[in-house]
């Protein structure tokens, strides 16, 4: 059934807050969260793109935010990086660090990017990753490409170990709950079928010869929400399937941010916001069917974040507290192939990354470059690690995968797991790129997602394995109950005031 949007007036917010009825304490059932700040520094590279770009100014913090949850003599920790990606490295130092420091368990922890394009200088090509090359393959990866800052990295870690001390330090009786909301208006897939029978991504508006949408959205506002013994919002989880593209201008969380500030509006300033990217690796803010001209990166993550923060603040209003048990978690850690370019593919894109990027075209140029770095990638990294992740609470699973997963895939994740709250997390525990259906490979396939570079190259059924290890992890767990309200007394009487016939005179 269709639900009314809406956004919440900072009085309408006050006062919904205000309301929130207390809750008791539970015993089993333990949650802290704590955040801490990870802005860049402006002149710091802006990730998201093949090629470079710096910040020049500032918008909004960046964050991480953890969140530790304690029942059934087990202990989780789930990570929130206002980041473009988690990689690989950055998530195995983390663990490292949280399981020396901290006494977690490495596969207990959940490290999350956001996928934010106005954040800081990690989660792309890494210093040394191209020594092993030629002094040109090391040129275009090292000065034509985004890179990862040391420095900055090094404060990100620092800043991981330190909130997930904090919430750690902090965890508390609590109770939670998880639930859906529902979204539709502000994401839409980016590739449309085309009357030539092939799939283009944004093949801009008007276009007459697009046809219609060539994938789905997923409109589920995904929510888990912990109170303290007071009845007040500690903390919450929100899990929502959209590019974070919207950048509003500057360094930014991008869309994540009005998400966090709609929710604290309506229950207060003290809540840790964490967000989780669903299966959005084709899903974006931008409509290419709308026949309206497209609002500005500050309004547009206004629009996005706000309308899924209402949508989580009525989730949350609406929510039965009680214990999320049981806690639990299960990990698969295997290796996928890469694909290789044609030998003459890589002949040609030699050639022309040799040449002038104005004479050949900026576009050829850059995935020419893509094509000679994956080459050089593959000489000592034929194959990618790839780690799928559940982590329980009770009813709710996360179900992580290191990439920009398709929708369609998500959605099957959905629709085989047994759990009454699944929530697909992307681009977590690593980055492998854009991984697609098999069918964006075949005759009407295409498009940007499929295109061949060193960030995006799985062979063709990564996307498969991954649906298949996410079902295969949830049905190892055991579904714990869904908490619910109390039941109505025994009934005794009707209403006396209202117990009569109609009275016409």
């Amino acid at each position: 059934m269709k639900r009314r949007h809406f956004l919440l007036s900072p009085l309408a917010a006050g006062t919904l807050a205000s309301r929130a009825a207390p809750v008791t304490a539970a015993t089993g059932f333990r949650a802290g969260f704590a955040e801490a700040d990870i802005t860049p520094e402006i002149g710091m590279e802006q990730p998201g793109g093949y090629g470079k770009a710096y910040h020049k100014s500032f918008h909004d913090p960046c964050k991480v935010r953890a969140a530790v949850f304690e029942g059934s003599g087990r202990t989780v920790a789930l990570i929130s990086l206002d980041a473009l990606t988690a990689p690989h490295y950055l998530v195995n130092e983390a663990r490292r660090r949280l399981a020396a420091e901290c006494g977690l368990a490495p596969e207990a922890i959940l490290i999350g990017a956001t996928h934010s394009h106005s954040s800081g200088p990690i989660g792309m090509i890494r210093p040394g990753d191209y020594d092993h090359a030629p002094p040109l393959v090391q040129k275009l990866a090292y000065e034509h490409s985004t890179i990862d800052n040391p420095r900055y990295v090094g404060r990100v870690l620092d800043q991981m170990v330190a909130a997930v001390s904090q919430a750690r330090k902090t965890a508390a009786p609590a109770r939670a709950a998880a639930g859906f909301g529902y979204e539709s208006q502000v994401a839409f897939n980016r590739r449309l079928r085309m009357k030539n029978g092939l799939t283009w991504s944004h093949p801009g508006q008007g276009n007459p010869d697009i046809v219609g949408y060539a994938g789905p959205v997923d409109p589920q506002v995904g929510v888990v929400g912990a109170w303290d013994a007071s009845g007040r919002l500690t903390g919450c989880i929100v899990n929502y399937a959209c590019h974070a593209t919207t950048n509003p201008g500057g360094i930014s969380a991008n869309w994540i941010y009005y998400l966090e500030q709609m929710i604290r509006g309506a229950f207060g300033q003290q809540v840790v916001v964490l967000f989780f990217p669903g299966a959005c690796g084709d899903v974006t803010q931008v409509d290419n069917l709308s026949p309206y001209a497209r609002p500005s990166g500050e309004q547009w993550a206004r629009l996005v974040g706000g309308r899924v923060g209402a949508e989580a603040v009525k989730v949350l209003l609406s929510a039965t507290p009680g214990e999320l048990l049981p806690v639990n978690y299960r990990q698969k850690v295997w290796k996928i192939a890469r694909r290789k370019p044609a030998p003459e593919k890589v002949q040609r894109a030699y050639a022309l990354v040799q040449q002038d990027p104005k004479q050949v075209g900026e576009t050829e140029w850059i995935f020419a470059k893509e094509t000679v770095l994956l080459d050089a990638l593959l000489k000592v990294s034929p194959e990618a690690e790839v780690e799928v992740q559940a982590i329980q609470l009770g009813p709710a699973v996360f179900l992580t995968n290191p990439a920009e997963l398709f929708c369609q895939l998500g959605l099957e994740i959905k629709a085989r797991s047994r759990f009454p709250f699944t929530f697909p997390v992307e681009l977590a525990n690593g980055c492998v790129g854009y991984v697609p259906t098999e069918e964006a490979f075949g005759p009407n396939g295409g498009g940007y997602e499929t295109r061949l570079t060193s960030y995006s190259n799985l062979e063709i059924t990564a996307g498969r394995q991954i649906v298949e290890a996410a079902v295969e992890l949830a049905g190892q767990l055991e579904p714990g109950p869904v908490p619910e309200p109390p039941k109505a007394p025994p009934f005794k009487a009707p209403w006396s005031y209202g117990n009569v016939p109609p009275e016409i005179s």
